[in-house]
């Protein structure tokens, strides 16, 4: 990959985060996930990408666990090269979901307003892994920050020495059409915007009612 551009210059060595603060990292992400699934489910898939160079792109993985064989949710930031989605297991082959996909590579995704079905390849040791990777962390925000990346700025060899761990994986969408299940799914809680739209209008309407006269005839019967 060419070099020139934003990446000319020198620029600090990789600075790999120690063992405590990938524990943190991780951690975090694991108890942000199910905020960022209803996210999705409420309707807001798009919203929640509307700031890439902040919260980055962001989908939503549907795998299978390895051993419970029970469906999981995940929400990954990803980028489109080339017409193919490519995402990246910060974290190595130690990653949760990446086991799990390496064992069941059939998936289901949300990216922002579709759904679909595809299948996960590691595609590690393609030749423009760099190019591509470099693609993913500009594409994931301020996660990549937090890990100590810049993507922007480093050059090819700091950039390859930083990512050493990191999985590239590509996912295609699988031939054939298969039906999905109705739930979970995107925007199958977008009815829970009814309550309150519903509880804002009664409070709206309750002042109103209470300084509503009392009918005249009734009135006139009882005095």
């Amino acid at each position: 990959m060419n070099n020139e551009g934003p990446h000319d210059g020198p620029h600090p060595g990789p600075q790999p985060i120690d063992d405590v603060t990938a524990q943190t990292l991780r951690v975090a992400f694991r108890r942000f996930n199910p905020f960022m699934v209803a996210m999705w489910r409420l309707g807001l898939g798009r919203w929640m990408n509307m700031w890439p160079a902040g919260s980055g792109r962001i989908f939503v993985l549907g795998h299978t666990g390895r051993h419970t064989g029970s469906r999981r949710w995940t929400p990954l930031n990803y980028a489109i090269v080339d017409d193919e989605l490519y995402c990246t297991s910060g974290f190595g082959t130690g990653s949760d979901w990446y086991r799990n996909v390496m064992a069941q590579p059939r998936v289901e995704l949300w990216p922002p307003g579709e759904r679909w079905v595809g299948i996960v390849e590691d595609v590690s040791d393609h030749p423009e892994r760099i190019r591509l990777l470099r693609e993913v962390l500009v594409a994931s925000g301020f996660a990549a920050r937090a890990a100590g990346i810049d993507p922007l700025r480093m050059d090819d060899e700091t950039l390859a020495a930083a990512t050493t761990p990191y999985c590239l994986l590509r996912i295609r969408r699988a031939t054939g059409a298969e039906q999905l299940p109705a739930h979970p799914r995107p925007g199958d809680l977008s009815w829970w915007w009814a309550v309150p739209v519903a509880s804002a209008a009664l409070l709206a309407v309750r002042p109103r009612l209470r300084r509503t006269p009392p009918d005249r005839s009734q009135a006139d019967m009882t005095g």
